[in-house]
């Protein structure tokens, strides 16, 4: 494997609060030095290549606890190899993949399935990056019964989680919780009450009223929120709420993460359309601005960039869900819900935290690969940081780099992404997997 040194960046790693100008060498797929300009050494002499890292940002990769690969059952939105090439474009060197395929990720057998599709994706030259699956909660994501819990975890699973649906049982919810439990992994909930959301299309607010569109309410968000994260610390279980979306949901975190068992079991995350659009983006019907949980008002908007900068959100996670552009033609009603985001999350952050102020480009950074390392039990193979010995994943970030977004510029195989035509600020012009470059933008 050929040697590389990155020269002459700015060596962002939260995990050791390294904020300096630092040269990284790599050799045989690891971290083999970091050092000062003057002192850029490998063990066994001069590098194969050089980066010239000058203006750029070189940080841990960055983790994506949330996506939507589509395989099985769904490869026309997406495939594990051309989401995972998305996500390598975007800066992302991991990415955690949901159950809610066809079949569900819900035994052993499919998640080494994915597995194997991950390890056979490394080990091609295509651009790529390595792919973790969530498991299902639940026997056929129908939140009726668990599912094989114990035994997915030890087939590989990073976290369970029946995404795109809620548990509705409280009865259930607590046997996941206390089987979850036992596998140290973190239970994954996306915060839905069925019974609240029936015919929903948005959210529920002046723009659905005057499209004659059937709204979706936050409380739909926050009820199973507030019972979960109760249910959460009782059991002594971890817990996170996934793509928060309203100023109560965050309130409801940051009121569980308020004792020292609150912060150890309960996280929670942002996506980047919530931190950026609010619900006049469905202004003309527009189906690639329609996503689950829905864009809401600037009120909430601002309550989740608050939570990200006191410290309540410690996660940042896209919720990449792709959609083939003949289902996002149907009518607002009938088109699925979700947006691609993995190749315009990293600016749209930077522009909602960083060059807002909320937060500086280390915290962003460690919201980004750190803290959803921990979240998914990352961290335990080296992955969230920069440290010699540990895996060489990483990423290149000019952060001035200006773009716009078209359907020529996104490898996803879907294009449903409302920030089309948009001009963003910042981008991943390099990502490493493993000491091997798997994407490269022209500088």
């Amino acid at each position: 494997m050929p040697s590389l040194l990155i020269a002459g960046g700015r060596l962002l790693d939260p995990a050791s609060g390294t904020d300096h100008p630092l040269d990284l060498a790599i050799a045989e797929g690891r971290i083999a030095a970091i050092g000062t300009p003057a002192n850029p050494r490998l063990p066994h002499g001069p590098a194969d290549r050089v980066i010239d890292a000058q203006g750029l940002l070189v940080t841990p990769g960055l983790i994506d606890p949330h996506v939507h690969l589509r395989e099985p059952g769904h490869e026309h939105k997406e495939t594990t190899a051309s989401g995972a090439a998305a996500a390598a474009r975007g800066g992302f060197t991991t990415v955690c993949c949901m159950p809610n395929t066809s079949p569900p990720l819900d035994t052993p057998e499919l998640l080494r399935f994915i597995a194997d599709r991950a390890a056979s994706i490394l080990a091609s030259d295509l651009p790529a990056c390595r792919v973790f699956p969530v498991a299902a909660a639940t026997k056929g994501r129908k939140g009726d019964e668990p599912a094989e819990i114990l035994l997915a975890a030890k087939a590989g699973a990073v976290a369970f989680s029946d995404d795109g649906d809620a548990i509705a049982s409280a009865g259930v919810m607590n046997r996941v919780l206390t089987l979850v439990k036992q596998t140290g992994l973190a239970f994954m909930q996306h915060c839905q009450d069925p019974t609240m959301t029936r015919g929903g299309a948005m959210h529920a607010g002046e723009v659905a009223l005057r499209l004659g569109l059937t709204g979706w309410p936050r409380a739909a968000e926050e009820i199973i929120a507030e019972r979960d994260t109760r249910l959460a610390l009782a059991v002594g279980a971890r817990y996170h709420v996934q793509h928060i979306s309203s100023a109560g949901t965050a309130d409801i975190l940051r009121r569980a993460r308020a004792t020292p068992q609150g912060q150890a079991l309960i996280t929670g995350e942002a996506s980047p359309h919530h931190l950026t659009l609010t619900h006049h983006a469905c202004e003309s019907y527009n189906t690639n601005a329609k996503v689950n949980p829905p864009l809401r008002e600037q009120v909430d908007v601002n309550a989740l960039k608050e939570a990200v900068a006191d410290g309540t959100i410690t996660v940042l996670a896209t919720d990449h869900a792709p959609h083939a552009a003949d289902e996002k033609a149907l009518p607002f009603e009938e088109a699925p819900m979700g947006m691609v985001g993995l190749e315009t999350a990293l600016p749209l952050y930077a522009e909602a935290l960083v060059h807002a102020g909320a937060i500086t480009w280390p915290r962003l950074i460690a919201l980004l690969t750190i803290n959803p390392a921990r979240l998914c039990n990352l961290d335990a193979l080296g992955l969230g940081r920069l440290a010699v010995g540990g895996p060489a994943d990483i990423t290149l970030i000019d952060p001035d780099l200006v773009w716009t977004v078209t359907p020529n510029e996104l490898t996803s195989r879907s294009k449903n992404s409302p920030f089309l035509g948009r001009t963003l600020r910042g981008r991943a012009v390099a990502t490493v997997v493993a000491g091997t470059v798997r994407h490269e933008h022209p500088r």
